[in-house]
């Protein structure tokens, strides 16, 4: 295992970061700086990438796509298998990387690094098959699926690798390269991580370059990169859809996720509580597909409310190694959730838990904090809070909480908790949203087919069918 002093495979500081062209590292002369949420202290220098920069990499990911796009599936199952390796070998480093670029616990960073890795091993041997569509005595008809050419990935500061790699190892092994743009928040992980992987891909195939908006607006734009997949916000997100539709690009967008969770009647609290709990506070709730809004009928609703005071309570704000919690990981992200919590006390709605603003002296932090019975046309109901504040709702017809939850931005995740798994089922396929958790809180599953709804994005990821949003399905008609 390499020391945190320097990577394994190359000799370079772990704690030097470069962008990644043509499986070369680069320089610039301009860098920033990342700070770390838990102590508001400046982290490590990070390169800016130029216009050039981008050009050279754009130049150099269709060079390889020549070859890449040729070669065989096994060839690209051994090679993502060898990318895993990459990670795992590596676990320390991008572990320590990412804990402090994100704020996260040790314990949370190195759960997200495996399961970056899992990513990898699951594609190693999942792949899109020829179908034969159609035969009869004078035809075959037969679909067959060609990369796309390159990607270009724009990468979210929440889950910096795990969101990250799904869009890197989609491409791969789908035969497509990939040129991955971090977070300016986050920028640490995903080019190191770059820079690992090169020892095992061929240069061009895999790159990094690092920037901000103006560097995601130029890849939308550039007429060298022909499938983009972002994950952010539904802002962002319609202006890259216009963008690409300037050169007609392929596009997946996951975008904001205002999830409702639905508590039946028939529920045993004791064991549903901590799940709901941990599905809206986990990583102090700045997960796409948490619970942002938890509807409990109302039978049920004062001892719920009760239990989960309790529940939220073991989230700690301060512990390094809380394996659940975390402090808000951007000062912009903080300061919007504060703005939520600020516009609660202004009109007056019934904060039971939490509510205090800097509880500690330094970081990100919030405390976790539920809102009882606020209206639903509030701020906090209307709008993704993507930070530990919580909205908990009641509700007695079905009718009436399945309308309220299928809000235009809430078509990324759901959640239904009863024992009755007939009812169960009769909720969920009445919510408007790509994927749907009963009885279990919400986290997106390798296997399975990730895709928003409505203004919850476009396309989709994860599980075979993702892979067929990295590919040209073509069609070959065979006279017999």
């Amino acid at each position: 295992m390499p020391s945190l002093e320097t990577n394994g495979s190359n000799g370079q500081s772990a704690f030097q970061f470069y962008n990644v062209i043509d499986g070369k590292l680069r320089t610039s002369k301009d860098n920033h700086q990342v700070i770390d949420p838990r102590t508001e202290e400046p982290l490590w220098d990070a390169p800016i990438a130029s216009s050039k920069d981008l050009d050279d990499a754009v130049e150099a990911a269709n060079r390889a796509f020549k070859t890449w796009r040729k070669s065989t599936v096994a060839e690209r199952q051994k090679a993502v298998h060898d990318v895993a390796n990459v990670i795992l070998d590596n676990l320390d480093i991008l572990t320590e990387v990412q804990m402090r670029e994100t704020g996260k616990s040790r314990f949370m960073s190195k759960a997200d690094v495996e399961r970056a890795a899992w990513h990898f091993e699951y594609y190693k041997t999942v792949t899109l098959e020829d179908e034969v569509q159609y035969e009869d005595d004078t035809v075959r008809i037969i679909a067959t699926h060609a990369p796309i050419g390159v990607l270009g990935a724009i990468s979210p500061w929440n889950f910096p690798l795990i969101l990250s790699t799904v869009k890197i190892v989609s491409a791969l092994a789908t035969g497509n390269c990939c040129i991955i743009k971090p977070s300016p928040f986050t920028p640490y992980s995903l080019l190191k991580f770059c820079e690992l992987s090169q020892s095992v891909l061929p240069p061009g195939v895999f790159q990094a370059v690092n920037g901000g908006a103006d560097l995601g607006e130029q890849m939308t734009l550039h007429p060298g990169i022909h499938h983009i997949s972002f994950t952010g916000t539904i802002a962002v997100g319609q202006r890259i859809l216009r963008n690409c539709a300037s050169t007609l690009k392929k596009v997946i967008l996951e975008l904001a996720g205002n999830n409702a969770c639905i508590v039946c009647d028939d529920v045993d609290l004791d064991k549903v509580v901590p799940q709901v709990t941990m599905g809206a506070l986990f990583h102090a709730g700045q997960v796409c597909v948490a619970s942002k809004r938890i509807y409990v009928h109302e039978s049920l609703y004062d001892r719920f409310l009760e239990k989960l005071i309790e529940e939220s309570k073991k989230f700690v704000v301060d512990d390094e190694e809380s394996i659940a919690f975390a402090p808000l990981s951007n000062r912009p992200n903080y300061e919007r959730a504060v703005g939520i919590l600020e516009d609660c006390k202004k009109n007056g709605y019934k904060i039971v838990t939490g509510g205090e603003i800097k509880p500690t002296k330094k970081g990100f932090w919030l405390p976790p904090t539920i809102v009882a019975k606020p209206p639903e046309d509030s701020l906090i109901v209307r709008e993704e809070q993507f930070a530990p504040i919580v909205p908990v709702m009641s509700w007695s017809s079905e009718d009436d909480v399945i309308s309220r939850a299928n809000l235009d931005n809430a078509g990324l995740g759901a959640s239904v908790y009863t024992p009755d798994l007939d009812r169960a089922q009769r909720i969920a396929r009445q919510l408007e949203s790509g994927t749907v958790w009963i009885n279990q809180f919400e986290r997106p599953h390798h296997a399975g087919y990730f895709a928003g709804w409505k203004l919850s994005g476009f396309g989709g990821e994860l599980g075979k069918q993702g892979l067929l949003h990295y590919c040209h399905t073509q069609t070959l008609q065979i006279a017999k």
